[in-house]
C-alpha cells in the first residue's frame, strides 16, 4: 500500500487535522519533532498577523503508541487558536473574489453562495498539516540517512550568491536568519525588498530550493509515467499554495545548452577518492559524476547524486492595496476588501516544500525497500544495490530479446 496522507480543516474552522497512513511500526516519534518543524513554518520576514496568534503544537491521537509508530494510520490535530473570535458569531458576506485566489474559481465549481467557504480550505492555513505529517516523514528518511533541507535562493529581484555544494552548511546558514537565505549579504538585501513591500502595501514573491542528500540509486521508475520521482515531486511542490513552477537541477539553464553540455559525465572513481588506475580491480570503483545538472534523477530514477529541486512562488494575491474585481451580488465592479495575510511568505514556505518533498521521497523509499517495521526495513535499505561496478556486473554476450 502506498504511503498517503490526507489533511482536513478550515483556516478559521476549530482545528486542523491528518492522516498518515503507511508507516512502519517501530519508528519512535514525539510531538517535539513534530513541533519543532511547526514552528519552523510560522517563523519568517514577511509574515502576516495570523503567525501572532498561532502557537502551532500537535496532538498524536492515533497510531503511536509508548512512542513508536504501530503501522496503523497516524492521527494528527492542531488546534486553531483564533477560532474564538469566530464561533457562533455571524460572519459578513464576502461577494467581491480576490484576482489569483480560489475565491471565483471555486464558486463556479460548488456552487457557493457566499466565497467565504473556498477562502477557508484554500488558504495556507492547511500548510499546517502537511508540516505536521512531513515532520514524520523526514524523521523517518533520518534513519536511513536521508536528509531533507532548504533554503531561500531569491526574493523579488534579489538573488543569493550561491556558491560551492556544501548543502549541509547552506540549510545550517539559513536557519540562522529570518528570511532564511544562507548568503547572509543577500539576507540582508531581501529583508530590505520585504521591508519595503510591507511600506507599499504589496507583496513579494521568490524562489525556494529543496535540496536532498543521501538519498540511494533506485528510487522512483521509468516503466509508466506516473512512476517517475520528478514527476511525482513536481506535482507534490506545485500542490503548494503559490508554487506556480518547479525545476529538477538546472531544466531552464540545460534548455539553453548543448547536449554535450547539459548531462553529467559518468566517471570511475576508487573508494579513496582516486581516479582509474591499472593497478587496482575495477571492481573496487563507484561510478561517480563531476557535476548535477540533472538534480539527482535520470530516466524517472535517483541517481544517487542530490536532488535539487527550485520552485517560484508567486506575490501572495491578497494585498493592502485594493484590486479591481466585480462585486457578484450587487454585479459592479468594485475593488478588492484586504484579508489578513503574509506580505511575503516565502521564507516560511521552506519547510512546506521540505515536508511535500520528504512525504514524496518516504513514499518511493517504502515502495522500494517494503516491510512492515523499521526492524525489517533497515536491513533491507543496507543490501540496496549501489552504483559500482561490483553491483552492475554485465555478462557481456549478445542476447535476443525478441523471438
Amino acid at each position: 500500500m502506498p504511503l498517503r496522507f490526507l489533511t482536513a480543516g478550515e483556516s478559521h474552522g476549530p482545528s486542523l487535522t491528518a492522516i498518515l497512513d503507511g508507516l512502519p511500526a517501530g519508528l519512535p516519534i514525539t510531538t517535539e519533532i513534530i513541533n519543532k518543524e511547526l514552528a519552523r513554518r510560522q517563523q519568517g520576514y514577511g509574515s502576516g498577523g495570523r503567525m501572532k496568534i498561532e502557537k502551532d503544537t500537535v496532538q498524536i491521537l492515533g497510531g503511536v503508541l509508548g512512542g513508536e509508530t504501530t503501522g496503523a494510520p497516524i492521527a494528527l490535530l492542531v488546534q486553531n487558536d483564533d477560532h474564538v473570535k469566530w464561533k457562533g458569531k455571524a460572519v459578513a458576506p464576502m461577494t467581491a473574489p480576490r484576482p489569483g485566489h480560489a475565491d471565483l474559481t471555486g464558486a463556479v465549481k460548488y456552487g457557493y453562495k457566499d466565497l467565504r467557504p473556498a477562502l477557508e480550505r484554500a488558504s495556507a492555513r492547511e500548510t499546517t498539516m502537511r508540516v505536521a505529517t512531513g515532520a514524520v516523514c523526514k524523521h523517518f528518511l533520518a534513519q536511513f540517512g536521508i536528509i531533507v533541507g532548504g533554503y531561500v535562493s531569491a526574493i523579488g529581484e534579489v538573488q543569493a550568491q550561491l556558491d560551492g555544494t556544501n548543502y549541509q552548511a547552506r540549510f545550517e546558514a539559513a536557519e540562522s536568519n529570518d528570511v532564511r537565505c544562507p548568503d547572509e549579504s543577500s539576507a540582508q538585501k531581501m529583508r530590505a525588498e520585504i521591508e519595503k513591500t510591507i511600506h507599499g502595501k504589496n507583496t513579494l514573491g521568490g524562489v525556494l530550493e529543496i535540496v536532498v542528500l543521501n538519498l540511494p540509486v533506485g528510487l522512483g521508475s521509468f516503466v509508466q509515467w506516473d512512476k517517475r520521482l520528478e514527476a511525482k515531486l513536481a506535482m507534490a511542490v506545485m500542490s503548494v499554495q503559490a508554487i506556480k513552477g518547479v525545476e529538477i537541477g538546472d531544466a531552464f539553464e540545460n534548455a539553453k545548452r548543448l547536449g554535450t553540455q547539459a548531462h553529467d559525465p559518468i566517471q570511475l572513481q576508487n573508494a579513496e577518492g582516486g581516479m582509474q588506475n591499472a593497478d587496482l580491480q575495477p571492481s573496487t570503483f563507484d561510478l561517480r559524476r563531476s557535476t548535477n545538472r540533472a538534480g539527482g534523477i535520470e530516466g524517472g530514477i535517483s541517481n544517487g547524486q542530490p536532488i535539487i529541486i527550485r520552485a517560484a512562488m508567486k506575490p501572495i494575491a491578497t494585498t493592502l492595496l485594493p484590486q479591481p474585481t466585480v462585486d457578484l451580488a450587487s454585479g459592479t465592479e468594485s475593488p478588492t476588501q484586504y484579508e489578513r495575510s503574509d506580505f511575503c511568505p516565502v521564507p516560511r514556505a521552506v519547510p512546506i516544500l521540505e515536508s511535500m518533498v520528504a512525504f514524496v521521497l518516504a513514499d518511493a523509499l517504502i515502495e522500494k525497500i517494503g516491510g512492515d517495521s523499521m526492524n525489517e526495513m533497515k536491513p533491507r535499505f543496507e543490501s540496496l544495490r549501489k552504483a559500482t561496478l561490483e553491483d552492475l556486473q554485465m555478462d557481456n554476450i549478445p542476447h535476443v530479446f525478441w523471438e
